[in-house]
């Protein structure tokens, strides 16, 4: 068993060896948001035993975070900030953490320059001559409307000036950084992901305009413990569910759909990240949360934890994220790649998912082949365990 010190505590071994299939109705694969929220769901409303196995060696998925140089709150696998409209995964996630109040910040290097991004009024501004500027400023709110939010490749549909504009934030601010990411063009992948940082028509500086905004004050993993300290379910960790006995419990898969079934069409593709952490004897090395370098480094961004946490210490923690390909087996598949042709090659793997219906659920960002936020991991399993899991439970279904 591991304890978390004035956090709570969870049932947890490390390894499959003494494990007891037998005395759970559940098994769920993946300790992060979408396993850790069904399973907290199935043990304390429907009152089942449940078994969480992942094969890394904690709980927390993605999302997991330690103390590391300086004391400071690292998160291992890249910055992780909580932001979302979903008033319910808000309440939901609150009954298991406090928390600390935070509107995350990020500025772009470009021609030597550190300007806001999303590209906002401000970056113009800070890139372009005054006079040039204040024109293009007036003609943006002409069109667009102050306040509004509008996707670049949108914006290059444009004419005259304005799309003079639209191609060179394009160029400067989309392009290359998209290139680094994805290993695509922007206008390659599909538009939602491009419109994930949209130009804005503001002087809003705010990296997300989410309605509710804030780090758990005691990070991620200690959330995670309270969220899966409930006696009905147990916790193994450093154990693969492939590992696993013939299991007659039900069965939770928030890993990739394709490994599942053992790549019988073809593996998908995801992209993964490799990340350099580093300290220095500082106490701040950059103004905000986050430099991206859309078009210098071979990595894509770097941050300074201590934004995040809010933590007061004479060093920094900083990390870089380099992307790269996905190689199973090699590294971890973090971002599935949503593409029309990705979906195509999807499909085979949701009509042979949607045949063990009753059995066997897919659900989460790897499980689905989804790009989810944080939010929207959380709110997925809430919406499976409400529509799905608890109807077939209860027999409703």
């Amino acid at each position: 068993m591991l304890i978390f010190p004035n956090r709570g505590s969870l049932r947890l071994q490390q390894g499959s060896g003494s494990l007891s299939l037998s005395r759970h109705d559940w098994i769920i694969a993946g300790a992060g948001f979408t396993g850790a929220v069904l399973a907290e769901r199935i043990a304390s409303q429907l009152d089942k035993k449940v078994l969480v196995v992942d094969r890394r060696s904690h709980i927390a998925g993605n999302a997991f975070d330690h103390k590391g140089e300086h004391g400071i709150l690292v998160h291992k696998y890249g910055p992780h900030i909580f932001h979302t409209n979903a008033e319910k995964v808000w309440r939901y996630l609150s009954a298991f953490t406090a928390w600390r109040p935070y509107e995350h910040r990020v500025l772009g290097h470009i021609d030597g320059k550190l300007v806001p991004i999303p590209f906002n009024l401000d970056s113009l501004q800070a890139l372009f001559p005054a006079r040039e500027a204040a024109s293009l400023t007036a003609l943006l709110i002409e069109t667009y409307g102050e306040g509004r939010n509008v996707p670049i490749l949108k914006m290059r549909e444009s004419g005259g000036a304005l799309k003079a504009l639209a191609d060179f934030i394009y160029a400067k601010v989309f392009e290359n950084y998209t290139l680094k990411q994805w290993s695509l063009r922007p206008e390659e992948l599909d538009p939602s992901v491009s419109a994930r940082v949209p130009v804005r028509i503001s002087r809003d500086d705010r990296y997300f305009q989410d309605s509710f905004q804030s780090m758990p004050a005691d990070g991620y993993s200690a959330m995670f413990a309270r969220i899966l300290k409930h006696p009905n379910i147990e916790v193994a960790t450093d154990t693969d569910f492939r590992s696993l006995p013939e299991r007659g419990a039900n069965v939770i898969f928030t890993g990739p759909i394709d490994e599942y079934f053992g790549y019988r069409f073809g593996a998908l593709p995801y992209r993964s990240l490799r990340f350099h952490f580093y300290a220095r004897d500082e106490r701040q090395a950059q103004p905000v949360g986050t430099v991206n370098y859309p078009n210098d480094h071979a990595y894509t961004r770097i941050t300074e934890f201590k934004h995040l946490t809010g933590q007061e210490t004479p060093g920094t923690v900083l990390v870089e994220e380099y992307p790269q390909s996905h190689e199973p087996g090699k590294n971890e598949p973090y971002y599935p790649i949503p593409t029309p042709g990705n979906a195509e090659r999807l499909q085979p793997y949701l009509d042979a998912a949607r045949a063990l219906e009753g059995k066997v659920w897919f659900a989460g960002r790897l499980g689905d082949y989804a790009y989810y936020n944080m939010d929207q991991a959380c709110a997925r399993a809430l919406a499976l365990f409400e529509k799905q899991i608890a109807p077939f439970v209860r027999g409703d279904a």
